[in-house]
């Protein structure tokens, strides 16, 4: 059965078993257009064609595809899924703006445009399924490695083309799943937050006992917050020591997830495998198909450990693992990168490998699970802003960075960001809350000892809050209200 949602043309399955099951593919879908926009920039980067077309240099290069903007104010007026839809609209128009691009003006200009649709996104659709950004970004390597036989620009436009089928198939997904219920409990639109973790939890019977805590533990949150005078501005970001330490471990996810080194990697493989003595383009993209592979497999692994190891645990694992892996690439590097010698080369990818097989397991799960985790609710749209905006500004500066550093100091530049992620781990072990196991509702009492209703009365009735008013309700008066 499928419920109109009040929007034409969209409708919700009634059904929880749909409901969960597009919600985890729009959400895995939204990813992989993710890790294919990203993991594209790695491919065309080696091929002759886009770097001669559009006459690129270090710099320009480092600039494509990078820029991110803030826009937690919209995503709280509009919700998470409007968001999300406008992300698409926008995205559909930036791939045929760098298509068509004609010079670097144009093609940068578009990528700025795409920036906000990514922008937009990640503030809206975060979730554990990231990691199967991969998936994308491993499609997005085949496509390239296919492309680069291609004579002329098409080997690099056909690929940017192809970044808006996933984009298509997010947003067909997207229209049959129902906006988030806390947006909706802030709209005061209680009845329809109801129906939705109804809808989710119990194939949309509304007086089923567990979705009625759930609900009530959701009411009573947004009850505190108009109790305090809580809003959905920037200021509730320094209001309290509280809110600033969340911030603060929000961002340093950012940071952790642009700034580790794995940029380099990311975007400009074909520039480390040529210190580490590979030249061949050919081999290059090979590599590039192989380690989007291994990335895919160490993320799903990360993802089932994320719940049973924990946030905390795996993160500072991948920081001490990077640590310890960007030394050895760069002393490997320093040693056989003019060398013939096959063993050293080999050795230096593979520690590349394992390096970004670190980053995979501890990072990428965690990259949008653990901060809208640790900001509540009015937080949590801008906060998820400034969050884009860090990784947009790290981004912008690894990504410019990194690769003239590796053109001016080679190997250097590799102990440098070695000694950045020690800190990087000491940052973790010492300020990173575990959530793992834990309700947003429950993480909230972690920080700030807020209680809770468990959502029945002295009496045994189920206390609920309907169209604004308070109301306490036994679960067959809930059903007659359904009913009628």
């Amino acid at each position: 059965m499928w419920l109109p949602t009040g929007a034409i043309g969209r409708f919700q399955p009634n059904s929880s078993r749909i409901t969960i099951i597009l919600l985890i593919t729009t959400s895995a879908v939204f990813a992989t257009t993710g890790g294919y926009d990203s993991a594209l920039m790695t491919g065309i980067n080696i091929m002759p064609s886009y770097t001669e077309f559009l006459k690129l240099t270090t710099a320009t290069r480092a600039l494509n595809g990078i820029v991110s903007l803030t826009v937690g104010p919209v995503v709280n007026k509009i919700g998470r899924k409007n968001s999300i839809l406008l992300s698409l609209f926008v995205k559909f128009l930036a791939v045929g703006l760098i298509t068509d691009s004609q010079n670097v003006v144009i093609f940068l200009s578009s990528c700025i445009i795409l920036g906000l649709a990514k922008g937009t996104s990640g503030i809206a659709g975060s979730t554990i399924t990231f990691s199967v950004y991969y998936i994308g970004a491993l499609i997005a390597a085949g496509v390239t490695y296919r492309t680069a036989e291609i004579d002329g620009e098409w080997s690099w436009r056909l690929p940017c083309l192809l970044q808006s089928i996933f984009a298509i198939l997010s947003g067909l997904c997207l229209c049959f799943t129902p906006d988030s219920p806390r947006w909706l409990a802030h709209q005061d639109r209680p009845d329809d937050a109801l129906r939705v973790l109804a809808s989710i939890g119990a194939d949309g019977d509304r007086s089923n006992p567990e979705v009625l805590e759930q609900y009530q533990q959701l009411i009573d949150s947004r009850q505190k917050e108009l109790d305090e005078g809580n809003t959905l501005s920037y200021s509730e970001l320094i209001k309290t020591r509280t809110a600033r330490r969340r911030v603060m471990l929000a961002l340093s996810v950012a940071v952790i997830a642009m700034g580790s080194g794995n940029n380099i990697a990311s975007y400009f493989l074909g520039d480390m495998l040529t210190n580490a003595g590979i030249t061949d383009k050919t081999t290059q993209l090979q590599i590039n198909i192989v380690m989007n592979a291994w990335c895919l497999v160490c993320a799903m692994i990360g993802t089932f450990l994320m719940d049973k190891a924990g946030r905390k645990t795996l993160c500072l694992c991948a920081c001490v693992g990077m640590t310890v892996l960007m030394f050895i690439i760069g002393g490997l590097t320093k040693k056989f990168s003019t060398s013939e010698q096959l063993s050293g080369i080999y050795g230096t990818v593979a520690s590349i490998f394992l390096f970004m097989g670190s980053y995979s397991v501890g990072i990428t799960p965690a990259t949008q699970l653990y901060p809208p985790e640790v900001l509540s609710y009015p937080m949590r749209g801008n906060g998820m802003a400034m969050w884009a905006g860090t990784i947009a500004v790290f981004a912008i500066g690894t990504t410019l960075v990194f690769p003239i550093a590796l053109q001016a100091i080679s190997w250097r530049l590799y102990f440098i960001i070695g000694a950045w992620d020690l800190l990087e781990t000491v940052f973790v072990a010492v300020f990173w809350v575990e959530t793992k196991g834990k309700t947003l509702e429950e993480i909230d009492q972690l920080f700030e000892g807020v209680n809770y209703t468990d959502g029945v009365s002295a009496t045994g009735e189920h206390e609920v809050v309907i169209h604004g008013k308070d109301d306490k309700l036994d679960t067959s008066s809930i059903a007659r209200s359904v009913k009628e």
